[in-house]
């Protein structure tokens, strides 16, 4: 990778659906370097995907929460089990596997508070792997990206 494919990248997580002429014009490339070049990030995983990212208020989830969750065995069957339940949620947006006080760091919308007791009951208390848990409630978002420093 070099830095002509860095800028292709830096531009694309800005906007995935920039033209690929525009993209040439930003990297002084040829527009088929370029095409050659998206490619090949495409096909080595460097680009993993290009989707569209929604404001969460106008799709109806006014609660971001952020939750670190203790599980009460280290057994690895039982540590895939909560993994592959927090893969399949689709309320966890995030889900971080994590060194210090807790085991996990997720991410989870709901649509209000009520919304998220309900997520709780459900993920949490049901499960008796779980030991506790401590929930955040995000008051203001003043930055959230998915874009990878470059």
């Amino acid at each position: 990778m070099d830095a002509s494919d860095r800028k292709l990248l830096d531009q694309l997580q800005k906007n995935a659906k920039t033209s690929i002429q525009s993209l040439a014009e930003t990297t002084g490339l040829s527009t088929a370097s370029v095409q050659r070049r998206v490619r090949a990030l495409r096909e080595t995983g460097a680009i993993q995907r290009e989707v569209a990212i929604l404001d969460p208020g106008q799709v109806g989830l006014g609660i971001t929460a952020i939750v670190a969750v203790e599980l009460e065995r280290d057994r690895l069957d039982q540590i895939d089990a909560f993994k592959r339940k927090a893969r399949e949620d689709r309320q966890v947006t995030h889900f971080y596997c994590i060194a210090g006080e807790a085991d996990f760091i997720l991410i989870v919308m709901a649509r209000d508070i009520a919304d998220y007791e309900a997520f709780t009951h459900r993920f949490f208390f049901a499960d008796k792997n779980v030991r506790k848990f401590r929930t955040s409630i995000v008051v203001s978002t003043v930055k959230a990206t998915s874009e990878v420093p470059v």
